[in-house]
């Protein structure tokens, strides 16, 4: 009798390919300028999945991918998208936002509410314009529906937006620290509105514990490790996400608002930009490409690719102009200079890594289905592939604007 190969094998095959084929691609074909590696590999990760290698390949696909190598490599995922979320939260500084409060405010609540309008709005054309079970998950709801669409399409990606920066050497500039700033708020009511999408009426009471539990724990973490020695301070931090994830997930919110809370509970200053940055970066490098590959086994085509890529189109053109219109409304009533808003707007549209986390949430609550999770992910990669190559040129005509704090 034929003795199937131990799991690991299986799982590591799966290792080389995750990591090997996008970082070839990437290095081979040049694609920085229009495609960083993080997008290569979350498209690899749409590649590997089963709607393309599993429809070509089926045989070859069944053998890498079993379902004991899928469960292992789910958890590395978990992990990972925990880890990079923290990181995310960490990074706020909502002090620097405060000192610019009034420019601030009115540039990430413009950038935010324009575009979650259109994209509620888009939300309720695909809604009427064929079967709604076709888009909304099994657990969801019509507003939840609406409203989780419109925040997807309104979301500023952080975490992808420092690295764009970093690429177009715009980061540590008075720009790339207002766009800090915008984003960093919008950051805080993404999670918020996600929060009141998944609020569960029958596990209320858990969710109403979980959030005074986490007031009164933030007080005392953070004088415990405002006191310790900072080589142990990254222990006690992740520590503390597990245990912020873990009661998120158990009070029906889910363990990604918990990592985000985790991290925006704790002050940057504890750990040094510095070392924040090499933890980010390690975390980009070592674990999100499984976490691209477990998004790319949950995308489906069987409602028709056509239908997907029509309502990807739909829903990239209601974030893009959303937020250049949310964006240029507010430099007209602050009075900034001519293509200000423009580079503004493109960069602060960049969606990527946090709106493919937000949309597995809503996946994972069972609020949209696979066709609307497919759609909002090609949606999201689409935004982020177009940023580069339009601002990058604006740039180069408005030098100047990179010195302007405000």
């Amino acid at each position: 009798m034929h003795n199937p190969p131990p799991v690991t094998e299986p799982f590591l095959l799966a290792l080389i390919i995750i990591f090997a084929l996008p970082w070839l691609v990437w290095r081979l074909g040049r694609t920085d300028y229009y495609a960083p590696l993080v997008v290569v590999q979350i498209v690899g990760g749409i590649l590997l999945g089963p709607g393309v290698l599993g429809a070509v390949f089926p045989a070859y696909y069944e053998t890498v991918f079993t379902p004991q190598v899928i469960s292992a490599l789910n958890g590395i995922a978990w992990w990972a998208v925990m880890l990079f979320v923290f990181v995310a939260g960490l990074e706020l500084d909502l002090e620097e936002a405060w000192r610019w409060k009034g420019e601030t405010g009115l540039t990430a609540g413009l950038a935010l509410g324009v575009p979650l309008v259109l994209g509620a709005a888009a939300a309720l054309v695909l809604l009427n314009l064929g079967d709604p079970a076709q888009w909304i998950g099994a657990k969801g709801v019509r507003w939840q529906f609406v409203l989780g669409v419109g925040m997807a399409c309104a979301v500023t990606a952080l975490p992808i937006l420092v690295l764009l920066m970093q690429t177009l050497d715009i980061l540590r500039t008075p720009l790339g620290q207002r766009m800090l700033r915008y984003a960093s708020l919008d950051d805080v009511m993404i999670w918020g509105v996600l929060a009141l999408i998944l609020l569960d009426w029958e596990r209320v009471t858990r969710q109403v514990g979980f959030l005074a539990g986490f007031a009164v724990a933030v007080v005392l973490v953070r004088k415990l490790i405002a006191a310790i020695p900072q080589r142990d301070r990254w222990y006690l931090a992740l520590v503390w996400l597990a245990a912020c994830g873990y009661l998120a997930d158990w009070s029906g919110l889910h363990y990604m608002v918990g990592a985000f809370l985790a991290g925006a509970a704790l002050d940057a200053k504890w750990f040094g930009i510095e070392a924040i940055d090499r933890f980010r970066e390690t975390v980009l490098l070592a674990f999100m490409p499984v976490f691209f590959l477990s998004t790319g086994l949950r995308t489906n085509w069987d409602m028709g690719g056509l239908a997907v890529f029509g309502a990807a189109a739909l829903l990239l053109t209601a974030m893009i102009v959303g937020k250049l219109a949310g964006v240029g409304l507010a430099g007209k009533l602050l009075g900034w200079g001519k293509g200000e808003s423009w580079i503004i707007g493109w960069l602060l549209q960049t969606k990527a890594l946090i709106m493919i986390i937000f949309v597995n949430v809503l996946f994972d609550k069972a609020i949209i289905t696979n066709g609307a999770f497919t759609a909002l992910l090609l949606a999201a990669i689409g935004s982020t592939m177009l940023t580069i190559p339009i601002v990058a040129p604006a740039l180069k005509r408005l030098e100047s604007l990179t010195r302007k704090a405000g």
